[in-house]
């Protein structure tokens, strides 16, 4: 199946750039350009992309308020945005996260790496790396956010005691694998506890459910190491 991808950024060379790499490839096709984020919105909703690459810094409507609108609009909850930035831990990442992102890129990725990170998310996963998972939980997901709302604890209600432990753990940025090692469980059951919970919880994907994890109470930022 066709990865259907649309740029959001306002440098046109960098999206010419994205458009030949991505075009090259037999597996993915660019549907559509924005160069800021209500062109990226717009076309969004034209379009119904499986991902949208999104840039935040951006004039006019910028990359935080399109992520926002693209992941509230219940027509397009097929479609996963990647956000691309220039700084990993930036605050504007983590805002990003909180409104419904897949998952971020630095500008300086490689070719592979940019291929590879569509492909994650278009397949329902996220791109969350657990280092960089850790420091941005640690900076930024952790901390009070007041225009973000708290998820209420009673949300987590319908998730039984492994998927709370395993969402507990990919909260705090490890990784499937990991997650089995310190759980003695298999990746693949670990896998589909994590979808369960997604389900459960209504979360697009596993950033999503990082973020509630933290917003619901489920998991809190460990105290500063003196």
């Amino acid at each position: 199946m066709t990865i259907r991808v649309l740029l959001a950024d306002d440098q046109t060379l960098l999206r010419a750039t994205f458009r030949i790499l991505i075009d090259s490839c037999e597996d993915m096709d660019v549907v559509a350009e924005a160069a800021d984020g209500g062109e990226a919105v717009a076309l969004t909703r034209a379009h119904a992309p499986d991902v949208v690459l999104m840039d935040i810094r951006m004039p006019g409507t910028d990359g935080l308020a399109a992520t926002a609108a693209i992941c509230a609009d219940a027509d397009l909850s097929a479609t996963r945005v990647l956000i691309l930035t220039t700084f990993e831990t930036d605050e504007y990442v983590a805002r990003a996260l909180r409104s419904g992102a897949s998952g971020f890129l630095g500008k300086d990725v490689g070719a592979e790496e940019l291929l590879t990170g569509i492909r994650t998310v278009a397949s329902g996963d996220s791109l969350l790396s657990p280092v960089a998972t850790r420091t941005l939980i640690t900076r930024f997901l952790a901390a009070p956010d007041p225009e973000a709302p708290l998820a209420p604890p009673e949300l987590l209600a319908s998730l039984t005691a492994r998927e709370r432990e395993v969402m507990a753990l990919a909260a705090e940025g490890k990784s499937n694998a990991e997650i089995a090692g310190a759980l003695f469980l298999s990746p693949l059951t670990v896998r589909t506890h994590v979808q369960r919970a997604m389900n459960k919880l209504g979360a697009r994907d596993r950033a999503q459910l990082v973020v509630i994890a933290y917003q619901s109470g489920l998991v809190r930022p460990a105290p500063p190491r003196d």
